[in-house]
């Protein structure tokens, strides 16, 4: 008799807080990681949390160095973004192509009802809402494109455009021509133009990599350094 299948490892879980940690921007790129800090904070021993750590430095998204502990991955740089956004720009228009060519009705009515949305929260310019649904848009048609070795791919690498936290969308008129990128997509599909589609998908990645060389890039003021995962005291 087989056994019972077992729950996720912890360490699993502490690794899915840690992303929302820093794609939510509280554990900031180049910061520190607090390893007792958070150990306490999540309720957990420092083996789980390390073993987290080592999963999240796979993927890149912090940085194990020998006598200094875990750090979050810096910022993505100028040149990052122009490697980046034109291969995600090719894979997503192949997820877009193969989706329009294997969506079943369901499958449309799903995308429709996710756009609505969008259009809702353009409407409303609820950038945070529609970025949230703009997230869930992007990986429906990933998976209803069914191609495991696509979807990996892009999963690896979108991980790292969640790091930018939809900043290209509080550019002025970057909601609407996003969302008008989005109808453009919305059309191909209902025709069942796969070309289209592919193209009107890459058009959307390089769109927002345009938008993002708009904004001002001008560094900040450097903070005061601090570890991740702690909390500053209020002054008396």
């Amino acid at each position: 008799m087989e056994g019972t299948i077992p729950h996720t490892a912890l360490y699993q879980e502490v690794a899915a807080r840690l992303r929302d940690l820093i794609y939510g921007g509280e554990l900031a790129p180049g910061a520190w990681i607090d390893e007792q800090g958070l150990a306490r904070r999540f309720g957990i021993s420092r083996t789980p949390l390390r073993e987290a750590l080592k999963v999240l430095h796979a993927e890149g998204l912090v940085r194990l160095t020998p006598r200094r502990g875990a750090v979050v991955a810096g910022e993505l740089t100028p040149e990052d973004l122009d490697a980046l956004f034109p291969l995600m720009g090719l894979l997503e228009g192949r997820c877009a192509w193969e989706a329009v060519r294997k969506a079943t009705p369901a499958d449309v009515a799903r995308l429709d009802a996710l756009h609505g949305e969008l259009e809702a929260h353009a409407a409303a310019k609820d950038v945070a809402a529609y970025y949230e649904r703009n997230y869930a848009f992007h990986e429906a048609v990933q998976e209803i494109a069914r191609n495991r070795w696509l979807s990996r791919a892009v999963g690896e690498l979108r991980r790292f455009l969640r790091l930018l936290r939809g900043r290209q969308l509080r550019v002025p008129g970057r909601l609407a021509a996003s969302l008008d990128e989005h109808r453009r997509f919305m059309r191909a599909l209902h025709r069942g133009d796969a070309a289209a589609a592919e193209r009107a998908m890459r058009a959307h990645l390089l769109a927002q990599r345009e938008a993002l060389g708009a904004l001002d890039v001008a560094p900040a003021a450097p903070a005061p350094l601090r570890r991740a995962g702690t909390r500053r005291r209020a002054r008396p």
